[in-house]
């Protein structure tokens, strides 16, 4: 029985400097975000101050701080104590709007981080569902994409269809022709120039209207030739 080898995300990560120094660096970027998110949790959920120095392995420094790191690293390098009580309420009012617009951006960039996070999941979602999709409609993925058996497939797929596209056009084009011969059969013409005394009137085209006799002490019918649309020309236009 093949023993299989234990995920990845059960494994537990030795702490000890990463040798590859890509793998350093795209480790400290994420570790670093992390970082400054959770000082900006700290701050905000429980209102303390905080300063964070950062110096990357490529000597560039990256800081934090709540309300501001030079206040806070004056405070500690000079032991400065808190202001006394009975300081100016202006100051005061002063130093309060400052704390609230600053817990107002922690809680603002917390919000995007986390927002940032869910599209992130989301996209991987929507990765994997296409991936499921493509497998599900493998004759929608790119050509190259198809292996063999599936190129075959699609082949005989395709010629399927150039043959009913071919039997559907003959079949159109042989209804339209027959169409086309009924209506300019001669036998037609025969019928429309037919006069009372049963053979074909050449002349049928040639004569003027004469109109329907409209006459209530005779029966006599009106004349067929009434309907003249070639009058003045030799044919029907």
């Amino acid at each position: 029985m093949v023993k299989k080898k234990p995920s990845m995300g059960r494994q537990k990560i030795p702490i000890a400097k990463i040798p590859k120094k890509n793998h350093l660096q795209v480790t400290f970027s994420k570790r670093r975000s992390g970082l400054f998110k959770k000082a900006s949790e700290l701050c905000t959920l429980c209102g303390v101050e905080i300063a964070i120095l950062v110096f990357s392995p490529a000597e560039k420094v990256f800081s934090f701080g709540h309300p501001d790191v030079e206040s806070i690293l004056d405070r500690y390098l000079t032991r400065n104590l808190p202001p006394a009580p009975d300081q100016s309420g202006a100051q005061q009012l002063v130093e309060a709007h400052r704390n609230a617009n600053v817990r107002d951006l922690n809680a603002r960039l917390t919000q995007v981080l986390n927002q940032l996070e869910a599209e992130k999941k989301l996209g991987e979602s929507l990765h994997q569902m296409r991936k499921a999709s493509q497998k599900q409609f493998w004759w929608e993925a790119p050509i190259n994409e198809l292996g063999l058996h599936e190129l075959e497939q699609l082949k005989v797929s395709m010629e399927e269809l150039k043959k009913n596209v071919a039997k559907q056009t003959n079949k159109i084009s042989s209804i339209t022709g027959a169409s086309s011969t009924h209506y300019s059969s001669p036998a037609l013409f025969g019928v429309l120039n037919h006069d009372h005394t049963g053979t074909g009137s050449a002349g049928f085209f040639e004569s003027k209207p004469t109109g329907f006799i409209n006459n209530a002490s005779t029966s006599t019918m009106p004349n067929h030739r009434v309907y003249n649309f070639g009058y003045g020309h030799h044919g029907l236009f």
